[in-house]
């Protein structure tokens, strides 16, 4: 983790843990293919609320355009993985959900509220009800882990904010309680930056849950970890998402975990939405196949391969399918 200034970092973090997430019903849809369905997003069964929604959202950053005309639409208690290479338009699509971004062109809407109309105190009450996990964990190293989880109701503190005493009593046992939850209450006293990797992004969780959020956005949140420390984050997250019914949108480049984990999966390329389907009854070898109807180099078509092959699905149509694109996603490879 990168070192950053004590106040600047807590404030970035306070500040990035209040931001707000969203509300949405009807996602855009993939590219149609022939050996794999793309679904548009409804949902698991019967009607639920809608508490996400992005309407055709462009984010151009001067000649650059990250998101181009995406849709999606995310219902309350559902798990959505975003899937997509490095500048896929993934992590912009996360900030505009909690209002650190605004639209080009499109509307945004979170928890009923147009986020795009906020400002000044409505932004940041909505942004008081959506937790934001980060890869790079962004705990202040030399604070203790209960003062970084602390920095999570900083929104409710009044006065001057320095150190545990700027907290009540009440916060602190909350933060105690969320300690425990994700089995580090242990380590209450001990500085952050002795942590391993893992113990820090497991903080940060329990710093995003001292906002009591209804919506939780996760923006590679296991990228920097080992694949046992990656397993047991995602674990967590998602045995907390369903105790809590929390709604939870989350970058992830694990093909794998993503199928495993998530209830939706949405794909993301050069900005655009080209995958929006459930994951159950989903293989890996068909997220690959629908990716590789979009991609756009011979590197690609050799990463598809490679991917398809140590999947296990031997005389797979993947490969054939390959003619018309190349793939986007890999293991290894996607962010």
């Amino acid at each position: 983790m990168n070192p950053h200034d004590d106040t600047t970092t807590a404030t970035r973090a306070a500040t990035a843990t209040t931001d707000t997430a969203a509300t949405t019903n009807t996602a855009a849809t993939a590219t149609p293919t022939t050996t794999a369905t793309t679904t548009a997003t409804t949902g698991p069964t019967g009607p639920a609320e809608t508490v996400v929604r992005l309407e055709g959202i462009t984010k151009r950053f001067g000649a650059t355009t990250a998101l181009d005309g995406a849709s999606l639409s995310v219902r309350r208690g559902e798990v959505v993985v975003l899937l997509g290479l490095s500048g896929s338009g993934k992590s912009t699509l996360l900030r505009h959900v909690d209002g650190l971004e605004r639209p080009t062109d499109g509307r945004v809407t979170v928890l009923g509220r147009e986020v795009t109309a906020l400002t000044g105190r409505a932004l940041r009450e909505l942004r008081s009800e959506v937790g934001f996990i980060f890869q790079q964990f962004e705990l202040v190293p030399s604070l203790t882990v209960l003062e970084n989880v602390l920095t999570g109701s900083l929104a409710t503190v009044r006065g001057p904010r320095l150190g545990l005493w700027s907290y009540g009593r009440a916060a602190k046992t909350e933060a105690l309680a969320r300690l425990e939850r994700v089995g580090l209450l242990e380590r209450a006293y001990q500085r952050a930056d002795t942590l391993s990797g893992g113990q820090q992004q497991r903080v940060a969780i329990a710093r995003a849950l001292m906002q009591r959020p209804q919506v939780l956005l996760a923006d590679e949140p296991v990228a920097s970890l080992d694949p046992e420390s990656s397993d047991q984050v995602m674990a967590l997250i998602r045995e907390i998402a369903a105790d809590e019914g929390l709604t939870v949108i989350c970058s992830l480049h694990q093909v794998d975990l993503a199928l495993s984990w998530a209830d939706r999966i949405v794909g993301l390329r050069h900005g655009r939405v080209v995958l929006d389907t459930p994951t159950e009854g989903l293989s890996k070898a068909q997220v690959m196949e629908i990716y590789g109807r979009v991609a756009t180099s011979t590197d690609q078509f050799e990463a598809i391969e490679l991917e398809l092959a140590t999947s296990g699905t031997p005389g797979t149509t993947g490969t054939s399918g390959l003619a018309g694109g190349a793939a986007n996603v890999t293991d290894g490879a996607v962010r």
